[in-house]
């Protein structure tokens, strides 16, 4: 039975959101990517490219050559089979750089249409503002420039209250790079096309970074400043510190870079080339620091199909939501503890708010791991996986929640790197709570119905219904009073007489009532 309730419930959120497939045909690479989950914070299912490299010669006799065009027409012929076989019917597929500036671009996507699919070529300008779509989608208050690295071109565009403007494509992308700089003067020609251009970037705001290499750029960052999370998405680098790293990208092989976990051998044969154009826009653009995105050009594909209401939802609490629901942590119950224990939460209001939210219902589904497996996954939850709009201080605050909601006060150490000791009780507050509303009644919402957590003068008393004293036992207590002394106060239970009119309606219906 239970077997069948999952397929079931995972067939029914398949219905309300249905995969999803964008096929990207690159100057460097041709990707498929299967999206499933809700709209809002999309997962990545499938995600499968060849390096075909279609740009390569495009600084030499400006033509896709005919081999890396069989290579690609071979992948995008299995990725239509796998769309097929899968049922997707929302794919969106692609085509950047090298089909618009090669001189046999047009052939190519002739051949493409005969597989079935419907190439969409990008102008310069669509491709930058899809490109900055994604970085809105994945940093919803995003204000600054958005800086795109691919294969064939760099995209430069401007960011401000949700929408783009200013779209430029310039020729740099990483295949040309090396034939550019080979020239000489190549900061110089770097400056003369935004010139040409005629574009004007906002200075003193982030520069978000978008692009396989510049995440490549943030690993090497990351492992050079030792860095203690693992997911370049998020990663805020100061512009001076950008401009020393690349100094010393420049003059690195590309074999000392390919031990670096996250950068693969193709990605260490751009980045000195990637640095060396790095250090021209960090002059002319004087951000004030650089923002690392997963989400680029696939993502801004999605999030610009999204209605305004949808790009309203919280990506953090959807993305949390599609996690943690699978594990029969419902959001509502992750509600109802977050606002049983709301007059105990402390913190800055409403944003921090969200926080607690997210970390109410990780702290659930945890309850559902085995318990030897709960601390690994507390820190792995908060700090590995990859959350939209989750700042790294924020990640500390959920993993302090979800260490203390197993009743530790002991969380990792690195979390030091990440936020302040202020922020870090916070959050272990948090969890101490959450772990008191679960052993209040075994995660029961008429217990919670029927009490009240509140903090008169110097202590913190638990208010239990006449009907619930006998919940009162040493253990809860002993929870109460780990709480009680996180917040320097006085432990009490009060038993009082609650109006009956506030035990939910549907408590006995979910075996909540004798």
């Amino acid at each position: 039975m239970s077997g069948t309730k999952l397929r079931s419930a995972k067939w029914q959120r398949r219905l309300i959101h249905p995969a999803r497939a964008v096929i990207d045909i690159g100057s460097n690479t041709v990707r498929l990517v299967i999206y499933e989950g809700p709209a809002r914070a999309p997962e990545v299912v499938w995600n499968e490219k060849v390096a075909a490299r279609l740009g390569r010669d495009l600084n030499d006799n400006g033509l896709i050559p005919e081999a890396a065009a069989q290579e690609a027409l071979e992948a995008l012929a299995r990725y239509a089979l796998l769309i097929a076989d899968r049922g997707i019917t929302e794919v969106q597929t692609v085509a950047t750089a090298a089909a618009r500036d090669a001189r046999n671009g047009a052939e190519l996507l002739e051949r493409v249409t005969e597989l079935g699919l419907a190439p969409r070529l990008l102008s310069g300008r669509d491709e930058a503002a899809l490109s900055a779509m994604g970085a809105i989608g994945a940093f919803p208050q995003a204000q600054g420039c958005v800086a795109d690295l691919g294969g064939g071109s760099l995209e430069l565009v401007t960011i401000e209250e949700g929408t783009t403007h200013g779209a430029i494509s310039l020729p740099f992308g990483t295949l040309r790079l090396p034939g550019l700089r080979a020239k000489g003067k190549f900061a110089r020609a770097v400056n003369a096309a935004i010139d040409d251009a005629d574009w004007q970037g906002p200075a003193d705001r982030p520069l978000y970074m978008v692009g396989g290499t510049w995440r490549a750029l943030a690993h090497f960052a990351m492992r050079q400043n030792g860095y203690p999370l693992t997911d370049p998405h998020g990663f805020r680098l100061g512009a001076r510190e950008a401009d020393r790293l690349a100094k010393i990208l420049i003059d690195t092989q590309p074999h000392q870079l390919e031990t670096i976990p996250g950068i693969s051998t193709m990605r260490a044969s751009y980045l000195p080339d990637a640095a060396a154009l790095l250090r021209p826009l960090l002059d002319r653009l004087a951000p004030s620091e650089l923002v690392f995105s997963s989400w680029g050009l696939r993502e801004g594909l999605l999030y610009d199909s999204l209605t305004p209401l949808m790009r309203q939802i919280d990506p953090l609490l959807a993305g949390v939501h599609a996690f943690a629901e699978p594990r029969d942590a419902l959001v509502i119950d992750a509600a109802r503890m977050a606002g049983w224990t709301v007059e105990v939460a402390g913190g800055a209001g409403q944003h921090n708010e969200r926080l607690r939210l997210a970390a109410a219902h990780l702290s659930s589904a945890l309850q559902r791991v085995e318990p030897n497996l709960r601390a690994k996954h507390a820190a792995e939850w908060a700090l590995d996986k990859r959350w939209i709009a989750l700042e790294a201080r924020e990640r500390a605050m959920i993993c302090a929640a979800l260490f203390g909601s197993l009743g530790r006060t002991d969380p990792p150490a690195t979390l030091g790197e990440l936020a302040s000791a202020k922020d870090i009780r916070e959050g272990t507050g948090w969890g101490l709570s959450f772990r008191l509303a679960r052993r209040l009644g075994a995660g029961s919402q008429v217990s919670l119905s029927l009490s009240a957590l509140r903090l008169p003068d110097d202590a913190l008393t638990l208010h239990l219904d006449e009907s619930r004293a006998a919940l009162a036992t040493s253990s809860l207590m002993k929870d109460l009073a780990a709480l009680a002394a996180w917040l320097d106060r006085e432990p009490k239970i009060a038993i009082v007489a609650f109006v009956r009119a506030d035990v939910p309606d549907d408590a006995e219906t979910r075996g909540d009532v004798a």
